[in-house]
């Protein structure tokens, strides 16, 4: 997995470098959805990802939130999960919460990630069996077993619209932050001890922090209890989720779930 972890790193900065040509510059803005907005600078990085990641590896599939689903992915062994720009709301408001997302599943299982964040320079990296990295050095997820003592780093939006207001008393920190993506890298590099949605997150979201989280050694699951497997033809994750270190996860699920 060095050869493509060292491939992702890459595609990772060198996208970010594209991003800061548009951060607080003029771009364009469109509406994908509801509260779900695309700018000139997610589509651009997403060419060049896409470009570049399957020009080094032609064999593999590809699954983005900014290019059409292409169907043929689901027969690929190894398919790239990208999010050219986890955290767009965050990269329009001029916030430095966003991060460049890359994944790469293998039979439906995340065996390498990195995260890049391009305003910070902070990299979060990982692949199957070789650890965890932030910024080069080793990382773990903190090990914390009492709800109370720990730090949840969870979702901005959610928090705007008083969805945690019932679990303050819970944890001893609610952090709310914008990309999902970034929160779980900071999870694995123990500034947070568990990160959390209530809400249904996609596989771009999420993949290439899952690997990282695995290789901290700890976990993601959503609210079943389950771990989540990749390149679905369904790439919507619900009802919500939760990554953390092995020993208190089970714990914080109890508390969320009801």
């Amino acid at each position: 997995m060095k050869l493509e972890l060292n491939l992702a790193k890459k595609a990772a900065i060198d996208a970010g470098s594209i991003i800061l040509q548009y951060y607080q510059s003029d771009y364009d803005i469109k509406e994908k959805g509801f509260h779900n907005p695309v700018t000139t600078a997610d589509i651009k990085a997403n060419d060049f990802l896409q470009d570049f990641l399957l020009s080094s590896s032609p064999n593999y599939g590809w699954l983005s939130e900014e290019t059409v689903d292409q169907k043929e992915r689901l027969k690929k062994e190894k398919v790239w999960i990208v999010d050219p720009i986890d955290g767009t709301k965050e990269f329009i408001k001029g916030s430095s919460q966003f991060v460049v997302s890359i994944g790469l599943v293998e039979n439906g299982y995340p065996v390498v990630g990195v995260l890049y964040n391009p305003l910070t320079k902070e990299i979060f990296y990982g692949a199957k069996g070789l650890g965890a990295f932030y910024n080069d050095k080793q990382i773990f997820c903190n090990q914390r077993k009492l709800c109370i003592d720990m730090k949840v780093l969870n979702s901005l939006s959610e928090s705007k619209r008083g969805l945690w207001d019932n679990y303050k008393d819970k944890f001893k920190e609610l952090k709310p932050i914008g990309s999902v993506a970034y929160k779980l890298g900071l999870v694995a590099a123990g500034y947070g001890d568990i990160f959390a949605t209530l809400r249904p997150k996609n596989e771009w979201d999420i993949c290439a922090g899952n690997c990282i989280i695995n290789e901290a050694k700890g976990k993601l699951i959503d609210f079943n209890g389950n771990e989540r497997k990749y390149n679905l033809e369904n790439t919507l994750i619900s009802p919500g989720m939760l990554a953390g270190c092995l020993i208190g996860i089970d714990e914080v699920l109890q508390i969320i779930k009801y």
